[in-house]
């Protein structure tokens, strides 16, 4: 019955679902019975969706844990528990620090620095991603006034900052945007939004109203992870982006795999044919550095040149 499509003025609309399937045992209460519904539910969801599962009792330790982190992240929205870490952009021309990328923390009471895989996932399946990420922007946005300020000591630095699927997807997306920048008063070419190249093949035509809008207002468009979705070259000649990210997967077998190599070659040469500029992230050896430099990718980012720290770390290496 879900899957009939809803009919509406503008097109047919599909609704996917993910169902969870429990039975009433001799032993099981209403509330486990639930619970139990649920871990199903979450089970179809991590199988990619539109599906439906049978609870299994081995899956319910682990739905347990993941409600009661989802219940954390409400109240560590609530106690201002995230923070951001920058991980810093080499230009692999001149060697020189051009930006950095907010990476999103949770300074837990209990648990201390936790690191996105330990949270995101949650966070993304239950909406908190949002709230989330708009913390991260505003967080972001205000660094990079900070940094603007200090023009006097060092080329202003660039922001890098992730954008989820579900933010892209927002409809006033670019307001929201807009006013972080008001807000914080960063310059729009001093922000840079990457977004994953999975998220904008989602709906092509209203990817580019977003691209475009976002564009209008001065911002860098980074598409990210690039290589491992599937981009048509002639989304990626109409789409407004300014650089490609290459996924870290194929950085790690550049000097080791001639197939790896061969993508990260073409990436490169696809971006410079377009206009566009290249960032190899999951750099971590002198050898994949200088194996960059050959293949002329114009910036680099990963372990071989900072690990994510604080803001005020990456200032000595920009000077």
């Amino acid at each position: 019955a879900l899957a009939a499509p809803v009919l509406l003025a503008d097109g047919d609309l599909f609704v996917p679902a993910s169902i969870g399937v429990a039975v009433l045992g001799k032993e099981v209460d209403v509330a486990t019975l639930v619970g139990n519904a649920d871990a199903a539910m979450y089970r179809a969801k991590q199988l990619g969706g539109n599906r439906c599962e049978i609870f299994q009792q081995a899956s319910r330790p682990s739905t347990s844990s993941r409600l009661s982190i989802h219940r954390e992240m409400h109240r560590a929205l609530e106690r201002d528990e995230f923070c951001v870490e920058y991980q810093p952009l080499v230009s692999l021309n001149t060697g020189k620090v051009t930006g950095a990328e907010a990476l999103v923390r949770w300074r837990h009471p209990e648990r201390g620095l936790l690191a996105p895989r330990d949270f995101l996932p949650i966070a993304e399946s239950s909406g908190l991603i949002v709230p989330i990420g708009e913390r991260v922007l505003n967080l972001a946005c205000r660094q990079a006034r900070r940094w603007q300020s200090e023009v006097n000591t060092y080329d202003p630095l660039r922001v890098h900052i992730n954008l989820s699927p579900l933010q892209f997807l927002q409809p006033d997306l670019a307001d929201i945007i807009a006013q972080a920048l008001e807000t914080t008063g960063a310059a729009p070419e001093l922000v840079a939004l990457e977004i994953t190249e999975s998220a904008i093949m989602e709906d092509t035509d209203a990817t580019l109203n977003a691209l475009l809008e976002l564009k209008h207002l001065g911002v860098g468009l980074v598409i990210d992870d690039f290589g491992t979705g599937y981009s048509s070259l002639t989304h990626l000649k109409t789409f407004p982006v300014d650089e490609l990210k290459v996924d870290q997967s194929f950085v790690a077998g550049l000097c080791s795999s001639d197939k790896d190599g061969a993508i990260v070659n073409a990436v490169i040469a696809l971006a410079h044919s377009l206009g566009l500029s290249v960032v190899a992230e999951g750099v971590e050896s002198a050898e994949q550095h200088q194996r960059l430099q050959d293949l002329h990718c114009d910036v680099g980012q990963g372990y071989y040149f900072g690990r994510p720290g604080a803001a005020r770390d990456v200032v000595p290496l920009a000077g």
